[in-house]
């Protein structure tokens, strides 16, 4: 029997590397935060319907649900069954399936959500995996009611997404740079800059793509973020982490790229520096809210 499938596996094990108190520092810090802002960008009222696109895990859904009152519904919408199952089973356990609805679609296919039906739209890092972005947008603009309002929460990646000379995951490599350059090669095969749906796309992109769909009003507010340190992580945990559901873990990244002897190498020179977080960490992050009129 198959196990669950990468998105799955990724959103709930793989991004933190199977460790459960690093997933719950990060639902802490980061994605609890962002959950908040997209929902308060929302402006939700009691009973109304929203459309959580690429629900994953359901953190925004779930949050939705707190805010809506007994009478509003959540449409949890997601490509992953697998995520789709964890959320239904999520929900039962709480008494809340009675106001969940659950739509198995990619973000710019949503035929399953008639026209004019929901209040909301809400996303979270999740336009990042979508090619026709400008299509997803006109979908999000069709299931919306006049008055509506598309609340996206997306990774700008492109921004931030040249490491600069001997640079690797913010990591100095430049004693090894050869070495890291081949494992950098294999990302960049799998996900090739200017043509992935990750880095395909600016802040202005966003901006554009909603007011073609249709908004009448549309804001945008980015940001960007440089530190000369990143957070420790330990190394085994560091093998097992990947940075996206469509990457590698870096363990699988090392012995698909390099001999076991070049990936010791590799692996001495970068292992201090992950541990003891001696790099640079940059992030670019959009929250787009955009209104029908």
């Amino acid at each position: 029997m198959a196990g669950p499938d990468r998105w799955h596996r990724w959103l709930l094990e793989v991004r933190f590397g199977g460790d459960a108190a690093a997933r719950e520092k990060d639902l802490a810090e980061f994605l609890y935060p962002v959950r908040d802002a997209v929902l308060d960008r929302a402006r939700l009222e009691p009973g109304q319907t929203l459309l959580d696109v690429g629900t994953g895990d359901g953190l925004i859904a779930f949050g939705a649900l707190e805010r809506l009152g007994p009478s509003g519904r959540v449409i949890f919408s997601d490509i992953s069954q697998d995520l789709l199952d964890h959320c239904r089973a999520a929900a039962s356990a709480e008494g809340l399936l009675d106001r969940c609805r659950f739509v198995l679609a990619p973000a710019d296919q949503l035929t399953a959500v008639p026209d004019a039906s929901v209040d909301a739209v809400t996303t979270r890092s999740v336009l990042i995996y979508v090619k026709d972005k400008a299509r997803a947008m006109r979908e999000f603009f069709r299931v919306l009611r006049p008055g509506g309002r598309a609340s996206l929460f997306e990774p700008v990646n492109v921004l931030m997404s040249d490491p600069g000379p001997g640079l690797f995951h913010g990591y100095d490599v430049t004693p090894v740079k050869a070495l890291a350059a081949r494992v950098q090669a294999l990302y960049v095969s799998i996900q090739p800059p200017g043509a992935d749906p990750m880095v395909d796309f600016d802040d202005r992109d966003l901006v554009r793509h909603a007011q073609d769909a249709g908004f009448s009003e549309i804001s945008l507010e980015l940001r960007v973020s440089v530190k000369n340190r990143k957070d420790p992580v330990p190394w085994e945990r560091f093998l097992r982490m990947s940075g996206n559901p469509l990457q590698p873990t870096f363990q699988e990244a090392l012995q698909q790229a390099l001999s076991t002897q070049e990936a010791g190498e590799l692996a001495r020179h970068l292992r201090p520096l992950v541990e003891s977080g001696t790099g640079l960490e940059r992030t670019a992050l959009a929250y787009l809210t955009a209104v029908k009129g």
